[in-house]
């Protein structure tokens, strides 16, 4: 995939841009934070100036409520989750948050060389789906299971308050072990009696993530996998009731909004950033998806 030129927003640059205040976060946020935190999650967002517009982040967030509800936009979807859900956000996903919610419990953030510095081994973290850019983002716990998760989010918090990151081996075991809890519990986004078309669509929703900006045509992806279009179309909106075609324009679409939020891009250097080498073209494509034009999407941003 070729390197993007948005600024991913890792925790400093989030903090600088859209935190309210500079002083509570530094108790919150420990030395070594760029690599993984642990915070009350009401403390942290009631910090945040919203909105948030969509950006990404090379860390995984993980939002774990004991009361009230949060919602956010993930990959351009809008989720919602309630006491005893988690909602996670894996790195380099697309996200965004518009509203104050009231909610409590906790907010884990980590880089995955964090979780694996002892185990140097990618594989640890494969099979885990929700970790999966295709993943479904939302964990429901069962009260045992949630009991079990808010006691291990509360000895993170407790241990990386106190000592922030020097005793990385217990929290790394701690966290890993909240990951398996979180496995346990999770269940894939499959439509009743589709099972067999599933792995073939996250397949495809992986290529695309990591293809989407040079390969813009159903065949691109069916010649990837070795299958015909006609199946690639069948299996993929059996599997998300969505179409391909659709998987890729709203790609397009939401990283264009990322361009647009983040950058100071002229519309023709976002349209090239994503392929499309007639800025005219885009502008099109834009307006016809979001009911705007890009110019006009970036002034509600900045006046926001």
């Amino acid at each position: 995939m070729p390197k993007s030129k948005i600024p991913t927003h890792d925790v400093p640059a989030f903090r600088q841009r859209f935190m309210a205040s500079e002083q509570l976060p530094d108790a919150m946020l420990r030395l070594g934070f760029e690599q993984f935190f642990a915070v009350r999650v009401e403390e942290m967002f009631r910090q945040i100036r919203l909105p948030v517009p969509p950006m990404r982040s090379p860390t995984t967030s993980i939002i774990l409520l004991t009361s009230g509800e949060a919602n956010m936009r993930i990959g351009g979807e809008p989720f919602q989750i309630i006491e005893n859900e988690c909602l996670i956000v894996p790195a380099g996903q697309v996200f965004s948050f518009e509203t104050p919610d009231v909610n409590t419990g906790y907010l884990l953030h980590f880089r995955h060389d964090f979780l694996l510095e002892k185990s140097a081994s990618p594989e640890r973290l494969r099979g885990f789906e929700f970790l999966q850019i295709w993943g479904n983002p939302i964990v429901r716990l069962s009260q045992e299971q949630a009991d079990f998760a808010h006691r291990l989010a509360q000895r993170l918090l407790d241990d990386y308050q106190r000592n922030g990151l020097k005793n990385a081996e217990m929290l790394q075991a701690c966290l890993f072990a909240l990951l398996c809890e979180l496995k346990l519990a999770y269940q894939p986004r499959l439509p009743s009696g589709q099972g067999q078309f599933f792995a073939l669509s996250n397949q495809f929703r992986g290529l695309l993530h990591q293809h989407f900006k040079s390969l813009h045509l159903v065949s691109d992806y069916a010649k990837l996998l070795n299958i015909s279009p006609n199946h690639l179309n069948k299996s993929v909106k059996a599997a998300t009731g969505k179409s391909p075609t659709q998987w890729i324009d709203d790609c397009l679409l939401l990283e264009s909004k990322v361009l647009l939020a983040q950058t100071s891009h002229s519309v023709g250097e976002i349209a090239a950033e994503i392929g499309m080498s007639d800025a005219s073209y885009f502008s099109r494509f834009f307006k016809k998806k979001e009911g705007v034009s890009p110019l006009d999407f970036r002034k509600m941003i900045e006046m926001s």
